[in-house]
């Protein structure tokens, strides 16, 4: 199997193709905004998108399939909880959503869209596995990694004001913190409060997998504590000054006016499945 994770082969890669970097909105814990876009490009990506849209799409499944169903669903969006059920609760794989992380999903769009290579630059090691398993993404490296390739290519910061290349969606920017599908996918009218449950954290998730409560319908969990921002690909800030850093990118991205040509409309995802 082929290694996606391989620097060098990534860094002769953009110079002789074109590869749109993916980026998840927690890289506003290890990078700025806007000057991550003219970064991203000046190591040769040439399209940067955000997973926004991406989770967007992956919000419109999860409320399709709590709108049919009465049993309990386990959110996949977090390959760290996915991989640890498979591997100590299997009981619960049956519950596990068959719906594509918002990584795949905008890879899938991507695909549909520009058809070129996709690269995700992840917050943590999980992602690094699910990758492997994805035909729709062909390369993966870490925020520690991106910092790496930055520093050894003298990319020096950008005062360029840019716009990510399409697919654009603010108000699921937030997905990196702990409860943020249930919070963006607008479940109050299939979902009573009392039947969803927010854990992040595995030693938390496990107390609940041990001892569930069988009137929760809907588990949205992650594997860190704090949700992405808490990946061990991420900076050394404290939990408090990440989540401050995302709040202060996704109130600004609500001010920002985004051509129309660059949103994250739903036609851009027609005829394309995320479940």
């Amino acid at each position: 199997m082929k290694n996606k994770n391989n620097l060098v082969e990534i860094e002769k890669a953009l110079k002789n193709q074109k590869i749109i970097a993916m980026l998840a909105p927690s890289f506003v814990t290890d990078f700025h905004y806007p000057s991550i876009i003219s970064e991203l490009r000046a190591l040769g990506f040439s399209k940067v998108v955000e997973l926004t849209f991406g989770a967007k799409m992956v919000n419109r499944e999860y409320h399709r399939m709590l709108s049919g169903s009465r049993n309990l669903l386990i959110t996949s969006v977090c390959p760290g909880v996915v991989n640890a059920i498979r591997a100590k609760y299997p009981q619960y794989v049956k519950n596990l959503a068959k719906v594509d992380s918002p990584m795949i999903a905008t890879a899938k769009i991507c695909k549909k869209v520009y058809g070129m290579k996709t690269c995700f630059i992840s917050p943590c090691h999980a992602k690094k596995i699910e990758v492997m398993g994805s035909e729709f993404v062909d390369y993966v490296i870490d925020y520690q990694q991106l910092h790496y390739l930055l520093h050894k290519n003298l990319v020096a910061p950008s005062n360029k004001k840019e716009h990510f290349d399409k697919f654009y969606n603010d108000y699921t920017k937030i997905y990196p913190l702990s409860g943020a599908l249930s919070k963006t996918a607008h479940l109050r009218d299939v979902l009573k409060k009392k039947e969803e449950k927010i854990i992040d954290g595995w030693s938390n998730v496990e107390k609940f997998l041990q001892k569930p409560n069988k009137k929760i319908r809907f588990l949205d969990i992650t594997f860190c504590k704090g949700g992405c921002i808490g990946g061990p690909c991420t900076s050394k800030l404290s939990l408090r000054k990440k989540k401050k850093l995302l709040m202060r990118y996704l109130e600004h991205s609500k001010h920002e006016k985004i051509p129309r040509q660059k949103l994250g409309l739903v036609e851009k995802a027609k005829k394309i499945r995320f479940s």
